[in-house]
């Protein structure tokens, strides 16, 4: 087991593949043992500021952050999970708290396996980079699909997946971009002081 020294920082998860991924990441050590990742499967955009209005007011953690696609557009249910941050704290504080995938997350994790820029967030048309760089058929995130697919992950392909990701946008309003290199950055640094940073903000 490793040890944690008390950093507790929460990601609230739109749903499975954002979970399954995190905890993926978080099972290949790639992470500062300086904190104690805690994951939460909102499993709907819907619910994803109550998820994040009821940890932060817990008290329970040193960060609570948020991990969830942009659809196209971005849609108004993002752009409206961002606003409702910014208006819950009173500071413009959302890009400091939401991870995001555009058009989705598989972006990020299909950059493991190869440079590529995702427009679509449809599973039936991104099935077939999934069938081209993984091996999956037909994919439709079941359950033994996601769970083959987290598998490929490995600490080998980590540094190539944030290789790809750096050359995409960071801008939420741009098609195939992701703003998750600057937070898994910190994620991986045993200086806390970004927590603080953040924290100050709010």
């Amino acid at each position: 087991m490793r040890k944690y020294k008390g950093r507790k920082i929460c990601i609230i998860c739109e749903g499975y593949e954002e979970l399954d991924y995190i905890e993926t990441l978080k099972s290949k050590s790639v992470f500062s043992n300086k904190y104690d990742f805690i994951t939460v499967n909102a499993k709907s955009i819907n619910t994803i500021i109550a998820r994040y209005q009821e940890k932060y007011q817990s008290d329970s953690y040193s960060l609570v952050l948020i991990f969830c696609d942009t659809d196209k557009g971005p849609s108004e249910k993002y752009k409206e999970i961002k606003q409702k941050i910014n208006d819950f704290h009173g500071e413009d504080v959302a890009d400091d708290i939401v991870i995001f995938g555009n058009p989705c997350t598989m972006q990020i994790i299909l950059s493991h396996f190869a440079e590529i820029k995702l427009t679509s967030q449809s599973k039936a048309i991104n099935s077939k980079y999934i069938k081209e760089y993984v091996g999956i058929d037909n994919y439709k995130a079941t359950d033994e699909q996601r769970k083959e697919l987290f598998s490929k992950i490995k600490r080998s392909n980590y540094e190539k997946m944030k290789e790809n990701v750096a050359k995409l946008s960071t801008d939420d309003n741009v098609t195939s971009s992701t703003n998750i290199l600057k937070f898994i950055e910190n994620f991986e640094s045993d200086d806390e002081s970004w927590i603080d940073e953040i924290n100050k903000k709010l």
